[in-house]
């Protein structure tokens, strides 16, 4: 679901940007306000599942992949305001070190994940939670609110995707960013969501919510220790040594094709046949671990040595915001 740079327009990507600056804004302030010092920590380690969650890449029949976000999960936790700010951190990280996701396209990317994905989640989670007061109604109340939240990013990504053509093409009808329109889009994002990458959510949201139910119930009744995260550590160590079957799943998710490939692709029953003049001129940033390799080792060792790195900047980031807070005496 991370759009690579090139495929939306600049134009796109500005306005995409424009249109999360309130939303930071907003999510920011109140942060500063529900969250405490004790919690604070907690967006770090509640990012750094986002982003070791989004490098198990799950196949799916036909060569493409995905995988989950975590969004929902995090807001269940901490509230959608943290989930926005934890999630756009490990896309930032993502986008910055690893090359997954456009820089220019960042603003997109957040959109879709940090911002839809979270809110739309927890909107969900909480209609159904008033419902139901037990442990098992809360667990199945996130499982359909992570469901909601990973659907509703991946249709906007390809309402993004699909507008492309439609906006900016040559003279001749040759797209100049993505290629393909809403017809095809919709159906080969939606597709894949629907069913497995949206299984893969809402496993991966229940999973970790009923761990941290059980060893952490401080943080579920939102008093947490400094002992309170952890066992989450302790989960996070454990993901990061199983993190490469991530690199099992072969194929590229849908969109996030390269210029060298996106030619011979058949999406919609045809080949492409070119590449997207935008997309060969565009901007390209490069970076020091593209694609979670590490020059000189092996892949699977790369891959463990970007998810170290990735969830070290995630902890250590929200650790350092929280030294530099005040003590609160009271806990919302």
């Amino acid at each position: 679901m991370h759009i690579p740079e090139n495929y939306l327009s600049p134009s796109t990507c500005a306005v995409m940007t424009a249109a999360m600056v309130p939303v930071w804004v907003n999510a920011a302030k109140k942060v500063k306000t529900e969250i405490s010092k004790e919690k604070m920590p907690l967006l770090g380690i509640g990012a750094a599942f986002s982003f070791i969650g989004m490098m198990f890449n799950v196949p799916l029949p036909g060569g493409t992949t995905g995988h989950a976000v975590g969004g929902t999960l995090i807001a269940v936790l901490l509230g959608p305001h943290a989930a926005c700010l934890a999630v756009s951190i490990a896309l930032l990280i993502q986008a910055l070190l690893f090359g997954d996701g456009g820089i220019l396209a960042f603003g997109a990317n957040c959109f879709n994940m940090a911002f839809l994905l979270p809110y739309a989640g927890y909107a969900v989670y909480g209609l159904l939670n008033r419902k139901s007061s037990s442990e098992k109604g809360r667990l199945a109340a996130a499982a359909l609110g992570s469901y909601a939240g990973i659907n509703a990013a991946a249709l906007a990504a390809a309402i993004e995707f699909g507008i492309q053509p439609m906006l900016f093409h040559t003279a001749d009808g040759q797209a100049l960013y993505c290629p393909y329109g809403l017809n095809v889009s919709i159906p080969a994002m939606m597709a894949g969501h629907l069913t497995l990458f949206g299984l893969a959510e809402v496993v991966f949201t229940t999973a970790v919510l009923a761990f941290v139910t059980r060893t952490s119930p401080d943080i579920v009744k939102g008093r947490p220790t400094e002992r309170s995260g952890r066992p989450m550590l302790i989960l996070l160590a454990l993901l990061i040594a199983v993190v490469p079957l991530g690199l099992l799943a072969e194929g590229t998710a849908w969109g996030e094709w390269g210029t060298d490939e996106i030619a011979e692709v058949v999406s919609g029953g045809e080949v492409l046949g070119y590449t997207p003049a935008g997309m060969e001129s565009g901007f390209e940033l490069s970076t020091i671990m593209p694609d979670y390799t590490v020059a000189g080792l092996p892949d699977a060792a790369g891959y463990i040595v970007s998810a170290v790195i990735g969830t070290a900047i995630c902890v250590i980031a929200f650790r350092l915001i929280s030294s530099g807070m005040k003590q609160k005496t009271n806990y919302n």
